[in-house]
C-alpha cells in the first residue's frame, strides 16, 4: 500500500529532531536561521497562512548547500504562517523524492511540498529561487569539462564558494523570501477561488 502525504508527513523528524541529527552543514544553516528576518510587511503576509492549517514536509539532506540556505529561511516563512514542518532525508525517502523531481528527472533537494490537514497537497517549492539557480549556472559555467582531471577539484573549490556566499549574501535570502511568497501567494488565491 503506498503512502499518502499526511502518512509521510508523520514519518518525519521534527525541525529540532533535524537540527540535532546534523553534522555537516548545522552551524552555518543555525548561522543564516539567527540572522534571517522577516520584514514587518512580510511578516503580515506570511501570518494569512495561520488560519489555512497547512502543513509542511521537506525532503532535505545535511551535506546540501541549498537546504542549508532555504530551509532556515523557510522555518522563519513557516513560523509567521504557523505551519508545522515534517523533515525527511532524500536518500531515506526516494519513494517521495521521486514523486517530486526537478525537471521530472533530478532528485535536486530541498523540495517543500505543503499540504492540508486532509493531506492535500496545496503547493511545492523547491530546490531554489530563479534568481538562485542564475547564479549557481554562472558559477558552474566556470568549471572545466567533466573529463579533465582537475574538474573535481574545481568543482569542490566552487561548491565551498558558493557555501559561503549562500551564508553572507543577504541578497540571496531575499531571492528565497520572495519566490516562497509568490508561491504561496498563487496557492491561496487558487484555494480561495
Amino acid at each position: 500500500m503506498s503512502m499518502t502525504l499526511n502518512d509521510w508527513f508523520a514519518k518525519g523528524m521534527t525541525w529540532d529532531e533535524y537540527v540535532a541529527s546534523m553534522s555537516t552543514n548545522r552551524e552555518r544553516m543555525m548561522g543564516i536561521y539567527e540572522q534571517v528576518k522577516l520584514e514587518r510587511e512580510e511578516e503580515e503576509f506570511f501570518r494569512q497562512g495561520a488560519d489555512l492549517d497547512w502543513r509542511v514536509i521537506v525532503l532535505t539532506a545535511d551535506w546540501c548547500g541549498d537546504a542549508m540556505l532555504c530551509l532556515p529561511i523557510f522555518r522563519k516563512i513557516a513560523e509567521a504562517a504557523r505551519f508545522e514542518m515534517s523533515f525527511l532525508i532524500r536518500d531515506e525517502n526516494l519513494e517521495l523524492m521521486d514523486q517530486y523531481l526537478t525537471n521530472g528527472t533530478s532528485r535536486s533537494i530541498p523540495i517543500f511540498i505543503l499540504i492540508d490537514r486532509e493531506g492535500r497537497e496545496r503547493a511545492v517549492w523547491g530546490p531554489r529561487a530563479p534568481e538562485v539557480q542564475a547564479l549557481v549556472d554562472e558559477v558552474r559555467a566556470t568549471l572545466p569539462p567533466k573529463d579533465d582531471p582537475k574538474f573535481a577539484e574545481k568543482q569542490k573549490e566552487v561548491y565551498r564558494g558558493l557555501k559561503d556566499r549562500f551564508c553572507t549574501d543577504r541578497r540571496l535570502w531575499q531571492f528565497v523570501k520572495d519566490d516562497v511568497r509568490r508561491k504561496l501567494e498563487a496557492a491561496w488565491q487558487k484555494q480561495n477561488g
